[in-house]
């Protein structure tokens, strides 16, 4: 696929995904004149539980052969082991992962981000240690089955992600420049 054919989908899919009318999670389908047919899938607001079953259920309406698979986020975050799941889903099935001029990626959102087969980050990536409300840890993460670690390992990102998240406090965010995008494999 060309590089025009490339952004002419991507501005397609964009603008399809930002209707106001869509949920935390949408998936559908596009056909485009010169990129074929793109399963694209559109995760906003916060990672909270239930979004891997909407995911899920998006891909299972969708069955098929695409031309490509691409999942566009603008994201705050949320749930880890939520966005653990959801990231899991996306490598097996195999989206390529775009952040949006318009969009960022912060948080338990760098899951997302990090499963794509392709990265594209054209928005802000925002790196800082999770919340974990209600009582969740770190080690209760980790016992789930869902640990960032592994995960980590397993979408080819340096560990060094992982220790700079974890040295920011939850209530600051720093921003990733173009270098640490290419340093931690995000784009």
């Amino acid at each position: 696929m060309s590089r025009t054919a490339f952004q002419a989908a991507v501005f397609c899919i964009a603008s399809l995904c930002s209707a106001a009318t869509f949920a935390k999670v949408e998936v559908q389908p596009v056909q485009h004149s010169k990129a074929g047919r793109i399963l694209a899938v559109q995760i906003s607001e916060d990672i909270a539980p239930g979004d891997y079953e909407a995911l899920m259920k998006g891909l299972r309406a969708n069955p098929g052969k695409f031309d490509r698979k691409l999942a566009l986020l603008d994201n705050i975050g949320g749930s880890v082991t939520e966005a653990i799941r959801m990231g899991r889903l996306l490598r097996e099935t195999g989206f390529d992962v775009m952040v949006p001029s318009e969009g960022v990626c912060q948080g338990s959102c760098i899951y997302l981000l990090a499963a794509g087969r392709n990265k594209t980050v054209r928005g802000y990536v925002g790196l800082h240690r999770p919340y974990f409300p209600h009582g969740d840890s770190a080690l209760a993460a980790a016992g789930s089955g869902y640990s960032p670690t592994a995960y980590l390992k397993d979408m080819n990102v340096p560990l060094s992600l992982l220790d700079d998240m974890n040295g920011i406090e939850p209530t600051r965010m720093r921003v990733l420049t173009k270098d640490e995008l290419a340093k931690y494999r995000l784009n």
